[in-house]
């Protein structure tokens, strides 16, 4: 296989960890979007918490390259050195040992040793923290599409725009990873009509922050909900596109353009737009 033959073919990309694996995913995946011509996939494996299941999921990442014929990359957070070293031994692949890059160094610089457990990531430290993260959760579940104006007023933001611009898989994250309250509300045609905001939304103007999306994009994410319909023809994802960003320019609402950005992206904007990275509640 040439060298062109395979970096155009699609890289098989492995987070392994003994804990959930999510914060790992999430460096992981940062890490590989440096490379934007490269072609991968990328597969969380998480709970590897004994020598059994790192032995087996060794070979499952062996059997990939088999059939591949492309080394996987393979980004692991073990903590249980007996665990890791069983599968560094087996597994086939290039592998990015996140912990012990980052945490041996830290030993040596702060001149104590790690707690070396599994799962320190997502311990619960502080119970308060923790309850107000789930009141958050509930929060934005009531609260998601507009389903209620009710405890609007409780809101840390309020997000707008067009229906599948990305509120909802943005109200969750900030929900979920930093315990704030998030309502997002639909801007639909009879407001555009209108040439203002919903009535319930006036008054909290200071919390609003609105989400646009290319047309484009808008209509392909629409289509696959909806095919063939007017609701997901490009011409009228445009012209509600046009309308939402017309809309909030003249009530002076903050917005961006979610098309290209990922949540964690979006979400650090409105956080800082807004500031509330200044009083993150988890």
């Amino acid at each position: 296989m040439t060298d062109t033959e395979k970096a155009a073919k699609t890289r098989q990309v492995f987070i392994v960890s003994d804990g959930t694996a999510i914060t790992a995913e999430t460096l992981a995946h940062s890490i590989m979007t440096q490379f934007p011509d490269l072609h991968y996939h990328q597969t969380r494996i998480p709970f590897v918490d004994t020598v059994e299941k790192a032995i087996d999921t060794a070979r499952r990442i062996n059997a990939v390259e088999k059939e591949d014929g492309l080394r996987p990359i393979i980004f692991t957070t073990f903590v249980d050195p007996d665990i890791m070293r069983n599968f560094n031994e087996l597994v086939s692949g290039h592998i990015i040992d996140l912990f012990r890059k980052f945490v041996g160094p830290l030993e040596t610089e702060l001149g104590i040793k790690s707690a070396h457990r599994i799962g320190q990531t997502h311990r619960i430290r502080d119970d308060e923290k923790y309850q107000r993260r789930i009141a958050a959760i509930d929060y934005t579940l009531q609260h998601d599409d507009g389903q209620t104006n009710r405890g609007l007023d409780e809101a840390d933001v309020i997000l707008v725009g067009v229906s599948r611009s990305g509120k909802t898989p943005t109200s969750l994250f900030l929900a979920m990873q930093f315990g704030i309250k998030v309502a997002n509300y639909p801007l639909i045609p009879e407001d555009f009509d209108r040439g203002a905001l919903p009535d319930a939304l006036i008054p909290l103007r200071s919390k609003l922050f609105g989400l646009s999306i290319a047309p484009e994009r808008l209509s392909e994410i629409r289509n696959e909900r909806r095919p063939g319909s007017r609701y997901a023809s490009l011409q009228n994802c445009t012209q509600e596109i046009h309308d939402a960003e017309s809309l909030m320019q003249r009530e002076g609402i903050r917005w961006l353009n979610s098309t290209t950005k990922s949540i964690e992206e979006i979400s650090a904007t409105i956080m800082s737009e807004l500031g509330l990275d200044k009083q993150r509640k988890a």
